[in-house]
C-alpha cells in the first residue's frame, strides 16, 4: 500500500517544517518499500523559495485523492489571508484525506479552513497568544510538541515535526520502523506528543538574553529550593515584576523552567549513570523520587526507570 502525501508550501515557508517530514518519510519508505510517495505542493507550481533562500520546485495544488496532508509553517503566516488559495484548497480536499498534519505555524492555514473548529490543536509557542485571539473556536493546547485530534494532527515549533512525522510512521507501519527512521535521523525514537515545548529561549536566557546569567545560576543550584522570591531577589527585581518579565522573555513560567532544567538534569543522570533513582532525584532538586516519576510522565510519557531500560538497551 503506498500512501500518496502532499506538503504543502508557500513563498518564504519554513525549510526544516517541510525538509524534516520529507527526510523521515523517505527513509521509513527504504525501510517498508513502496510505504509512501511524497509530493511538494504550492500555488501555482515551480520553484518556491524558503526563509532560507532554498526552495523547492513544487507541483500546484491538486486534488489528489492524498492519503496525508501536511502544511509547513513560516513567518509569512502572519498573512495567512494572503494564501487564501492553500485554505480554499484545503476546504475542498481536506475532507477526503485521511489525515490532516501541520507543522508550526502551518496549523493557521488549518484554522482558516475551519478544519480545527472544536478541535484540540497546538502551534509554535511564540504565536499561541494570538493564535488564541484569532481562532476562539479552536482549544488550543499551547505547550504541547503534537497534538492529535481523530484525523487531524497539529504539532509546535519547526523540529517538533519531525516528531509528528515520527508518530505518523508508527501510526503507519508500527513502532519498530519508527525506531529504525529516528535512528537514521539521529534523534530520539520520538518526543511524546505530550511533551513540553520547552523553548530554547528558556536556554540562552530570553529573548534578548536578560536572564542568561540566572540560568546559569539555576543550572547550578538545581538542588536548592527555586522559588520565584529566590529567583526574583537574584535577578534584583521584586517577585511580581521578575514573573512577568521571565514569562514574557521566555515563553514560559519560572516554575515551569525550574522544572524543565530538573527534568533535563534529571534525564541525563538517568540514562548516562548507574546512580539509584532517589539519588538522582534529590541530585536535580525533585526531593522526592515519586515527585520525579510524575514529573517524567507528564514531560517524556514514560517513567525513569523505563528511559534507563531504553538508554542500555
Amino acid at each position: 500500500m503506498t500512501r500518496k502525501i502532499a506538503v504543502v508550501v508557500f513563498p518564504n515557508f519554513q525549510l526544516l517544517d517541510a525538509a524534516g517530514p520529507l527526510s523521515a518519510f523517505d527513509i521509513a519508505g527504504r525501510f517498508s518499500p513502496g510505504a509512501y510517495e511524497a509530493h511538494v505542493l504550492a500555488p501555482g507550481g515551480g520553484h518556491t523559495p524558503s526563509t532560507a533562500g532554498a526552495g523547492f520546485a513544487c507541483e500546484p495544488l491538486s486534488e489528489g485523492p492524498w492519503d496525508t496532508i501536511l502544511v509547513s509553517g513560516g513567518d509569512a503566516t502572519r498573512a495567512v489571508g494572503e494564501f487564501s488559495e492553500i485554505v480554499a484548497w484545503l476546504q475542498r480536499v481536506a475532507p477526503a484525506a485521511r489525515r490532516v498534519t501541520s507543522v508550526c505555524s502551518g496549523a493557521y492555514f488549518l484554522a482558516e479552513a475551519g478544519l480545527l473548529d472544536g478541535r484540540r490543536a497546538t502551534t509554535h509557542w511564540s504565536r499561541t497568544d494570538h493564535f488564541a485571539r484569532r481562532y476562539p473556536k479552536i482549544r488550543l493546547d499551547a505547550d504541547r510538541i503534537f497534538i492529535r485530534d481523530g484525523n487531524v494532527w497539529t504539532s509546535g515549533g519547526i523540529t517538533a515535526g519531525i516528531d509528528l512525522t515520527l508518530a505518523l510512521i508508527e501510526d503507519d507501519l508500527g513502532p519498530e520502523i519508527a525506531r529504525r527512521t529516528a535512528q537514521q535521523l539521529v534523534v530520539h525514537q520520538r518526543r511524546p506528543g505530550g511533551q513540553s515545548q520547552f523553548s530554547a529561549l528558556v536556554e540562552m536566557g530570553g529573548a534578548s538574553g536578560r536572564f542568561a546569567e540566572l540560568m546559569d545560576w539555576m543550572r547550578a543550584n538545581l538542588a536548592g529550593a527555586l522559588t520565584v522570591e529566590r529567583l526574583a531577589e537574584r535577578a534584583a527585581m521584586s517577585p511580581r515584576n521578575f514573573a512577568r518579565a521571565f514569562t514574557a522573555e521566555t515563553g514560559t513560567t519560572p516554575a515551569k523552567a525550574v522544572e524543565r532544567l530538573r527534568l533535563e538534569a534529571a534525564r541525563t543522570a538517568v540514562e548516562s549513570s548507574h546512580a539509584p533513582i532517589d539519588h538522582v532525584a534529590e541530585a536535580v532538586g525533585f526531593g522526592d523520587p515519586e515527585r520525579m516519576r510524575r514529573a517524567f510522565l507528564r514531560a517524556f510519557g514514560q517513567p525513569p526507570q523505563a528511559l534507563r531500560r531504553a538508554a542500555r538497551a
